[in-house]
């Protein structure tokens, strides 16, 4: 069974239950990290935790959420070998993974998608990386920019 990673802060709270819900009915092994609870937690915690945890490996990919999903993106792509997306409809979703073999998807808890947020991470999912060289070349330039 593909395993997945995923933390909330409490900005998403039930945004990431109905994720969680959604995946584990596509038949991934979810690894919850974050809080169920709608007490403050700070998410660059949320972010390093399960970003950590997908780096001892095992995983798919991971998902995180926060309010905006701005924040705990930004913390988890400070994360060495993190390329996490912030998608905002299914075109986004699908070229997260196909372009950029993003092994991360943010999603914000207080945000008014267009796409419903299920709908995106099916994309994702159900999506293939491509092989093309230039996406490759793309990737590789990508990932030299952590130093």
């Amino acid at each position: 069974m593909p395993k997945v990673v995923v933390a909330n802060d409490h900005g998403a709270v039930e945004l990431t239950a109905r994720i969680v819900s959604f995946l584990k009915s596509e038949g991934f092994e979810v690894n919850y990290l974050g809080t169920a609870e709608n007490k403050s937690v700070d998410y660059p915690d949320m972010a390093k935790l399960a970003c950590d945890e997908f780096n001892k490996g095992g995983y798919e990919f991971g998902v995180l959420c926060c309010g905006t999903g701005i924040g705990i993106s930004i913390s988890a792509n400070k994360i060495r070998g993190i390329r996490c997306a912030l998608p905002q409809n299914i075109f986004a979703a699908t070229m997260a993974k196909e372009h950029n073999d993003a092994n991360f998807i943010a999603f914000g808890g207080r945000i008014d998608y267009q796409d419903d947020v299920l709908d995106m991470v099916k994309a994702y999912i159900s999506t293939q990386v491509s092989q093309d060289e230039r996406h490759a070349r793309r990737r590789a330039k990508m990932m030299a920019l952590e130093g």
